[in-house]
């Protein structure tokens, strides 16, 4: 892959959540929500908070979708996350 986010803003990859409760229902893809925890794949130069391979949580609606090659990607401005995890 290559693709450099320019600016602030920050290339994600949603990490996906489990498919059972704790109690081992299974839960249906139509019923899932969309994750909002991610693992930052590339960053632009004015994005100094986050580093490449932080796991990282966002707004459940921020940021665009893209395809590259077979893989969904989010583009996100800076703002538009959280924090950083772990």
């Amino acid at each position: 892959m290559n693709f450099q986010p320019l600016g602030k803003r920050v290339l994600v990859k949603r990490v996906e959540e489990a498919n059972t409760t704790m109690s081992g229902i299974i839960i249906p893809d139509n019923a899932k929500e969309k994750p909002s925890r991610g693992e930052v794949v590339a960053i632009g130069k004015k994005a100094k908070e986050v580093e490449v391979g932080n796991q990282v949580l966002f707004g459940k609606y921020a940021g665009n979708e893209v395809s590259i090659g077979a893989d969904k990607y989010i583009v996100l401005e800076i703002d538009d996350i959280f924090g950083i995890i772990g």
